[in-house]
């Protein structure tokens, strides 16, 4: 089933204010154990191939301190003394050395991206579940632009910190280790000499950390603003082209673009000036080998072979400093993503079900609120001592003018809302009291504006009841007199409908979802008018449809066209949160109150 949410009441702000606040959801931290050993737990399941990209790493790590050392055996030996056997044996070891390192290197990478994607699916899915569990207030309250960022942004960057820099870390830190204790181990006086460049790299990294935790953090929260009002601009586009407002959309998107490519660029340049900062001090030191390296060898104190292995040594010194430094960068957008996403994970429905909830027995229909009052957000009630009992098999409409609390009512009934005060029985049994999922799978709508999921018609039709055959949904789409039009495209039921349907027509989506509707057979049908956007003669398709959906099921009408409910049971006439008349057409008409009044006036209308 799906339900259409009226917004009225739920929204403060706007959207764009929702938007503004996403990068004030994150404590700051540079680094976040909390958040870090939360997110090792996607890594958990794959620890297998984690250690064997640790021990690949550990293997590259050893070869790469070793090619140098390896180097200037050769030159100190084999080479000065020109022995060619030895020569060649060293070369045959460096080579067997290499292929090694290849094929470590090689499998590190293979199991780092396996891995990632394993950890990059797992995640996602999990966020994608949660979401599905989340009540309506929360969607309502959201913005589904930052929602996808947050699903799709903020979770590829905890991919990287997770698969790849966990190791990088581990790796580079143990390289760099190594190289120090190396070079102190082939000559202390010149290793001392060198590591004086040390401090400096030092102050350098510490001053590209403290303008990068902020700078890097920055791009998440515009980045997110970016996709937000790209997801909007598109969801309304039909409304921005009808008010050939092109051109100012365009303005207001290329203030938040610019303001996303300013935040970048600014990260972007504090990589570009520490980056050249560590080559620059690599010339230097490397500089230092060769000036005291030389003397030292014109001095007969140092060997050639110990200079040359030094220079290898300086060399790859900075290489994994610059990696660090990058990964740092990535550590910050992946701890600013982490702690979102960690929000969101954390972020508990508002509605519930409790602990000793039953499964919901098979529904009859009868529904009754008792002093029911119900507000969306801080208790400011929308809804006031809404009292109404519906009899199994009863159509109940719902009219009033917009915004009066027609749409609350019937969220109610659903349980996509708690009552604020009061109780909502169906069957005499409090809605909060069963298992939402066993309440649901016995209800059913058809709302105004019909979504059709992109995929086959089939498929949307069979949306309510998936293991429904062919022959099932045929037969819905001909009591939802939609089969005629379905029979005669090309691929029939497997015709694939485009992204919300927009290959179809609002009549023809809406038959569609009648279809699902029947083929779901609820108990409890909620409908929102189902007519008010087409033509007479769809119109007339679909009232005759809904008699065959309607027949001996419970249902409630949210009237728009009060000609389509004359027939009603029950009308309950809503105003203001509170249900100020009610009884049938007859009765109502008599009272010459509201309903009379909203009756005349849309009479007035049609003859004008």
């Amino acid at each position: 089933m799906g339900f259409s949410i009226g917004s009225a009441g739920v929204r403060t702000g706007g959207p764009r204010g929702n938007l503004e606040s996403y990068a004030d959801k994150v404590d700051g931290k540079s680094f976040n154990l909390k958040v870090f050993k939360y997110l090792l737990v996607f890594v958990k399941p794959y620890t297998l191939r984690m250690v064997g990209a640790f021990i690949a790493m550990l293997v590259t790590t050893g070869l790469t301190l070793l090619s140098p050392f390896l180097v200037k055996v050769a030159i100190d030996g084999p080479i000065i003394e020109g022995d060619i056997e030895g020569l060649n044996e060293i070369a045959l070891v460096m080579l067997l050395a290499f292929v090694v390192l290849y094929l470590s290197s090689m499998t590190q990478r293979y199991l780092l991206s396996w891995v990632g994607q394993k950890v990059l699916s797992d995640l996602r899915s999990k966020l994608f579940s949660h979401l599905q569990k989340l009540p309506l207030s929360y969607h309502d309250t959201h913005i589904i632009g930052v929602t996808i960022s947050r699903v799709i942004s903020d979770v590829g960057v905890i991919n990287q910190l997770l698969s790849q820099g966990l190791i990088t870390l581990i790796g580079d830190s143990i390289l760099l280790t190594g190289i120090i204790l190396v070079m102190l181990s082939l000559n202390a006086q010149l290793a001392v000499v060198t590591f004086a460049i040390i401090p400096v790299i030092v102050i350098a990294t510490m001053i590209f950390a403290k303008y990068a935790k902020t700078a890097f953090r920055n791009t998440r929260a515009k980045n997110a603003h970016l996709i937000g009002d790209l997801a909007e601009n598109l969801t309304g586009i039909r409304v921005i082209q009808a008010f050939a407002n092109e051109g100012s959309t365009s303005e207001r998107f290329d203030e938040v673009n610019a303001a996303n490519r300013d935040a970048n660029i600014e990260a972007i340049s504090l990589s570009f000036i520490f980056l050249p900062t560590v080559e620059f001090l690599s010339m230097v030191a490397t500089g230092i080998v060769l000036l005291f390296g030389g003397i030292s060898v014109a001095n007969g104190t140092i060997s050639l072979g110990t200079v040359i292995a030094f220079l290898a040594y300086v060399n790859r010194f900075f290489l994994p400093v610059q990696e660090l430094s990058q990964l740092y960068a990535t550590m910050q957008t992946a701890m600013a993503g982490g702690e979102r996403v960690i929000n969101l994970l954390n972020t508990e429905p508002a509605v519930n079900d409790k602990p000793d909830a039953i499964d919901m027995p098979t529904i009859t229909g009868h529904i009754k609120f008792k002093n029911v009052s119900f507000g969306y957000k801080d208790h400011v009630k929308v809804l006031h001592n809404i009292n109404v009992d519906i009899a199994p098999g009863q159509m109940v409409a719902l009219v009033g003018p917009t915004g009066a609390g027609k749409t609350s009512i019937a969220n109610l009934i659903a349980r996509f809302y708690d009552v604020t005060d009061g109780t909502v029985y169906i069957d005499d049994i409090d809605v909060r009291d069963v298992k939402q999922i066993s309440m649901r799978q016995q209800m059913g709508l058809v709302s105004q504006d019909p979504f059709i999921f992109s995929g086959t018609i089939a498929d949307n039709i069979r949306f309510g009841r998936p293991s429904a055959s062919i022959d099932e949904v045929v037969r819905a789409a001909e009591l939802a007199n939609v089969h005629s039009f379905v029979d005669k495209l090309p691929d029939s039921y497997n015709a694939e409908i485009l992204e919300d349907g927009a290959n179809l027509s609002v009549g023809q989506r809406q038959l569609i979802s009648i279809a699902r509707a029947i083929l779901a057979d609820p108990r409890i049908l909620v409908m929102d008018e189902a007519t008010s956007s087409v033509d007479m003669v769809t119109e007339s398709l679909i009232q005759d449809a809904l008699k065959k959906l309607l027949a001996n099921r419970t249902s409630i009408v949210i009237a728009h066209r009060l000609s389509t409910i004359v027939n009603a049971d029950q009308i309950c006439v809503v105003q203001a949160g509170k249900i100020i008349e009610q009884g049938t057409h007859t009765e109502l008409i008599s009272q010459r109150g509201l309903y009379h009044e909203l009756h005349d006036r849309q009479f007035v209308e049609l003859v004008d």
